[in-house]
């Protein structure tokens, strides 16, 4: 597995109109590995994913890829090394699924690069990957939701960068599509050592696929390590607010987090 720091926070101030959601957050990212960032809603999660795909401006402080400074490199180099899939994207009414997965081929076109053999091959593989070669020529409007995430999914593996950021990337997948898609983002990781950046709220899964976890409140990192290391009760509590339970998942190894709450109690007498 590739080793090094493939994104990097340095000091940075992120504000949302008057409020600020982090004043001087340090945060690094490591290359070929994936990494998911959990907290409570409104803890500034989508927020801090952004900003590290330039899709905001921090106040202060300097956001680096690949050892490079983010803001001084061109709009089209950043996206040759970063997709992002933000929050419930939209497509213009319309615009068929193979449409909107040949856009992540932009950034590899120019007046004298046209579009090749190597973007079909690309936009084909993606829909191959996210099962949506039945459906390219449906309009992304037609789809049901979990169908749109799959082909918004397949656009951003299209643009084939080494780094790929995921803003809930299983929103509106039943649970079959969920696995399926983290399994395809695991593969990605696996096999081709991509680095993967998500927001995920399901804290098992984020303890199944994640190597790397930050844990987001208040402004800060609360914890950062691997699910091994971070995840336990006093954890879930302070971030979540949360009493629950951390067992062991009994087919992967991996913190199984099980909340309080009320519910049948059945009798194991």
């Amino acid at each position: 597995m590739t080793s090094g720091t493939a994104l990097e926070a340095q000091s940075l101030q992120l504000t949302y109109g008057e409020s600020t959601i982090f004043e001087s957050l340090n945060l690094q990212i490591p290359k070929g590995k994936i990494t998911v960032f959990i907290g409570s809603n409104g803890c500034g999660k989508s927020t801090l994913l952004r900003s590290l795909a330039r899709l905001m401006k921090p106040k202060s402080g300097s956001i680096l890829l690949d050892s490079e400074e983010i803001a001084k490199l061109p709009t089209k180099e950043v996206a040759r090394r970063m997709a992002i899939l933000p929050q419930g994207p939209s497509a213009p009414e319309g615009l068929t699924v193979l449409q909107l997965v040949k856009q992540g081929r932009y950034p590899y076109q120019s007046w004298l690069q046209q579009w090749s053999a190597e973007d079909e091959d690309k936009v084909q593989n993606a829909l191959r990957l996210t099962n949506m070669q039945p459906y390219t020529d449906r309009s992304v409007d037609s789809l049901s939701g979990g169908q749109r995430q799959r082909a918004w999914i397949a656009m951003t593996l299209a643009q084939d960068t080494p780094t790929i950021l995921l803003d809930e990337p299983t929103t509106y997948l039943d649970l079959t599509h969920q696995i399926e898609v983290l399994d395809l983002l695991f593969e990605l990781n696996e096999h081709e050592q991509r680095t993967i950046v998500m927001v995920l709220h399901d804290i098992n899964l984020a303890c199944r696929y994640a190597h790397h976890i930050a844990a987001i409140k208040n402004g800060s990192v609360y914890a950062e390590g691997t699910p091994e290391d971070i995840i336990n009760e006093q954890l879930l509590q302070d971030v979540f607010d949360m009493k629950c339970r951390v067992s062991t998942d009994p087919i992967f190894g991996t913190p199984m987090c099980i909340p309080y709450g009320k519910g049948r109690m059945l009798s194991f007498a």
